[in-house]
């Protein structure tokens, strides 16, 4: 994996402790190299440089962090210390609920609520002894895929401040890129962990729908049954360590799955007998002439790895987007605030007014008939999986374009919808309830990273995590870094990469 832009070399890796990996910061704490207290520092300072320019946390929990990494400190100390995450620092999204702490959502209507529950994935986060140093932020209740809104403003690209992070989960992707530690948690109801994993150059993973149980969620619901919620980090292993913590039955969540916990493995070398089906284009996307020359090169690794790739795809409707998503998305949107009136959403971005308004004319035959070709699209996928183990696609149609833009409106000549139209690839995946991942897997021109997807059956992690493994081992991501440097202090700054 190389950088397109023509650079001679990227910047070294920051020596703050918040850019090591999750696995990596365990290990140090059993070596008694440095304690939790000492990364929460590093975390916390890194990112209160990033966000100057990167705008990406909207509630810090610093003060709670510390005291956090105290205790910790002590129970290590006493040998007492418990967890499979212990000690490690997590930032979550804007849309899961943290009790006790603000819950804006990015919308001006939530601006005064609190939530008195932890969501279930927070609960599993803290039994597991990790550390909440912040809300990240996120879109107006998650409703595009960029992390700009009327509360925090623009959340921008650590590659490029120039550029958006993508979104919905913006902040939490921009974080991790930029070395604020090294596990995030996002939603994702149309792409919104994959688009700015992508547009961010780090891993991110949108489980089984209900794998992940989302009570109590965001109240009330958006993209109800689309919403999945899932770990962003720089490496696979440590996605696969946090999908085992925050995986599990809830009995709050009508949605969540009734299923064992698992351990995933992550040591994968090589990938004989994977049979890949690969689309560029899922037979009607537009999409980027670097995407398709980064997917390319992608699909060649994958095969030197032992992987039988063939073009194949699900053969999806062309009109899917028109016929299928929005009237189920923006009906779930518009549900979401069937109490709020024209004078309650006057503060929200025009933007989201007309998906609202747009999701209260489609009529209850509208989504059931949505609903039926929602089931057409699954069966599409059932059939795929028959022929091959996995999908792979890019993740998104295009590089991060320019911040504060809702999205582009023509690809290599094309017109698309600038909503939804440039991320074909990852909202099908959501109709379908399907595990996805995102890894890195080339640059653009102007050195702006490219993500690849990797679509798995229901309930098949495990394939996803050894096809990224293998991925990983060939094509080391992790080493590559945004255009950041460090003072003598070891505060970490973003620079704009010019």
């Amino acid at each position: 994996m190389t950088d397109g832009s023509g650079r001679a070399a990227f910047p070294p890796a920051p020596t703050g402790l918040g850019a090591l990996s999750a696995t990596e910061i365990m290990a140090g704490y059993k070596r008694e190299a440095f304690t939790p207290r000492d990364v929460v520092d590093d975390t916390i300072a890194a990112l209160e440089a990033t966000c100057e320019t990167c705008n990406a946390v909207v509630t810090p929990m610093y003060e709670q962090a510390r005291a956090e990494a105290d205790r910790i400190t002590r129970e290590m100390r006493a040998g007492e210390a418990k967890g499979p995450l212990a000690g490690v620092p997590v930032t979550i999204k804007d849309l899961v609920f943290v009790a006790g702490v603000p819950a804006y959502a990015g919308s001006p209507m939530n601006t005064s609520f609190v939530p008195e529950a932890d969501a279930a994935v927070v609960s599993s986060l803290k039994a597991s002894g990790a550390i909440i140093t912040c809300k990240t932020t996120t879109c107006e209740s998650g409703y595009k895929l960029t992390a700009d809104s009327p509360v925090t403003g623009l959340t921008r690209n650590p590659w490029n401040p120039g550029r958006t992070s993508g979104g919905s989960s913006g902040g939490a992707a921009a974080g991790v890129a930029a070395g604020c530690g090294p596990i995030a948690i996002g939603t994702d109801g149309v792409g919104s962990i994959r688009v700015p994993s992508s547009f961010c150059g780090v891993f991110g993973l949108k489980p089984t729908f209900g794998l992940v149980p989302r009570s109590p969620g965001f109240s009330p619901p958006s993209w109800a049954s689309l919403a999945h919620t899932g770990p962003i980090t720089r490496t696979v292993a440590d996605a696969a360590l946090t999908l085992e913590v925050i995986a599990g039955y809830d009995l709050r969540d009508a949605a969540s799955l009734p299923v064992s916990k698992r351990r995933f493995d992550t040591s994968a070398r090589r990938l004989d007998g994977i049979r890949i089906g690969a689309s560029a284009d899922l037979g009607y996307a537009a999409v980027s002439p670097d995407v398709c020359a980064a997917f390319g090169k992608a699909l060649a690794v994958l095969d030197a790895c032992g992987a039988q790739v063939t073009m194949d795809g699900p053969g999806l409707d062309p009109g899917i987007l028109e016929h299928t998503l929005k009237p189920i998305a923006f009906t779930e949107q518009a549900a979401a605030v069937a109490t709020k009136t024209s004078a309650d959403l006057a503060s929200s971005e025009a933007d989201y007014r007309d998906v609202v308004s747009a999701g209260r004319n489609y009529t209850g035959t509208d989504y059931i008939e949505a609903s039926y070709r929602r089931g057409q699209a699954r069966n599409a996928f059932v059939k795929l999986f028959e022929r091959v183990d996995v999908l792979v696609t890019p993740t998104v149609a295009v590089t991060a374009f320019e911040a504060g833009q809702l999205g582009v409106s023509t690809i290599d000549g094309k017109t698309v919808d600038p909503h939804l139209g440039w991320s074909p690839f990852t909202w099908p995946i959501n109709l379908a309830g399907l595990p996805a991942a995102t890894l890195p897997c080339g640059f653009d021109r102007d050195g702006m990273p490219i993500g690849l997807q990797i679509v798995a059956p229901w309930l098949d992690e495990p394939t996803i995590f050894r096809i990224a493994a293998a991925f990983e081992q060939t094509q080391p991501w992790a080493k590559f870094w945004p255009w950041i440097t460090q003072s003598e202090k070891g505060r970490m700054r973003t620079e704009v990469c010019r």
